[in-house]
């Protein structure tokens, strides 16, 4: 994607209400540094409370979406012990966490390089769309880290633990057949058609019952890890509050008017003799 006109690591614009939140580094082919993390967090609150926004998009520019931490900037951190890094992991958590909580359904667009941490802002979308030439890799244990960004959780949520296990504990690339064939995005996409689709899927939950949407991402998303009486049971609370709300009014009421005009007529009684017979 042709990087915008600015040198902000990440970019918000809200149009239609639909936000588009860009990586973008280019240049360090999105890698993530200190400045981004804390603009990733500040964007992610301000998006989720505005208002005004009923779908997200998640790109970024250059040729690759995220290649995970930016190692040459955090190679000068390594003599304060690691305490810098666990910091600015917990600043990235924090906005990972806003948005995947939040009700509002979140489609990321990536191309070329998804690695490492790049894998958990990835799977931050609720709905990944990937350009044909998009490859995946964990190569965290090539620099001796381990998983962050969410992709402990994110990445066996998404294809599973076995899958997981393999792609974090080798050096193997998944190209985007591959990738698609695990569950680890949504589609593949000729590279110039990735920033239409991505934006098609967010104009369709924008255009759409948008509260049923984020409130339906919202339940898939907290129902892994808790019981399955508290899924019910938020489930029980939230289907009441969608048949109340007006989205969900309108809609019943078109569907129910289609429902009858469409009803075959109910078949006449049959006749009876005096006698009271069926003829």
């Amino acid at each position: 994607m042709t990087a915008p006109h600015s040198a902000d690591p990440v970019l918000l614009r809200v149009s239609e209400g639909i936000a588009r939140i860009t990586l973008n580094r280019p240049e360090r082919l999105g890698a993530i540094n200190r400045d981004s993390a804390l603009a990733w967090r500040e964007i992610a609150g301000e998006v989720t409370t505005r208002g005004d926004v009923r779908a997200i998009v998640l790109d970024s520019v250059g040729p690759a979406f995220c290649a995970g931490g930016d190692v040459l900037e955090f190679a000068a951190l390594a003599r304060d012990g690691g305490t810098t890094i666990a910091e600015l992991a917990d600043v990235i958590h924090d906005g990972h966490r806003i948005l995947t909580s939040a009700p509002i359904p979140i489609v990321t667009a990536v191309q070329g390089a998804v690695a490492g941490g790049g894998l958990g802002f990835m799977l931050v979308g609720d709905y990944v769309v990937a350009a044909d030439s998009a490859r995946f890799v964990s190569r965290y244990a090539d620099i001796g880290l381990t998983p962050d960004c969410g992709v402990s959780t994110l990445l066996p949520e998404a294809i599973g633990m076995r899958r997981a296990l393999e792609l974090v504990l080798s050096d193997r690339s998944l190209d985007a057949q591959t990738a698609l064939d695990w569950g680890l995005i949504t589609e593949v996409v000729p590279g110039e058609d990735l920033a239409n689709r991505a934006l098609a899927v967010a104009r369709h939950w924008a255009g759409g019952a948008s509260l049923a949407f984020g409130q339906a991402k919202r339940l898939l998303r907290t129902g892994v890890g808790r019981s399955f009486q508290a899924g019910l049971d938020d489930e029980a609370h939230t289907i009441g509050a969608a048949f109340a709300g007006p989205e969900s009014a309108e809609r019943i009421a078109a569907f129910a008017a289609r429902s009858r005009s469409s009803a075959p007529a109910p078949a006449p009684a049959p006749a009876t003799t005096p006698e009271g017979e069926t003829r």
